[in-house]
């Protein structure tokens, strides 16, 4: 499966951004599809999760209650909707894939598709 991510931007702390990610090729499957995000000198960590058939979704401590992952299956998109944005929030936000949901989704490693990345710049 390929990775199209879009959506990222400058937002002043307390704002709100709505990232998209694309799926193209063999959609069929119960994926897991995630949001990972990197700082410059800073590991890749992981953001959100879900799984592509439903029924579960996961979040990062430090961004539970304000970001909200969610698909729509006829555009075979995934969204993480963001919000009271705080500058270390800023980082290049990446989607992944890989295609079967596993207990180990907060693993970058679990994952054999990523998008390109957007980059998210908050400013204070």
């Amino acid at each position: 499966v390929q990775l199209q991510a879009s959506g990222g931007g400058l937002v002043q702390a307390g704002g709100s951004l709505r990232l998209s990610c694309v799926a193209s090729g063999d959609t069929n499957g119960d994926y897991a599809l995630a949001w990972f995000r990197q700082a410059p000198g800073k590991e890749r960590e992981f953001v959100a999760a879900l799984r592509w058939g439903g029924g579960r979704y996961a979040y990062a401590d430090s961004v539970k209650g304000r970001f909200t992952i969610s698909r729509d299956n006829a555009k075979n998109t995934v969204y993480l909707q963001m919000s009271s944005l705080n500058p270390e929030d800023s980082s290049l936000y990446y989607c992944a894939a890989r295609t079967r949901w596993t207990t180990y989704y907060r693993s970058a490693t679990e994952y054999t598709s990523w998008g390109q990345g957007t980059q998210v710049t908050v400013s204070s």
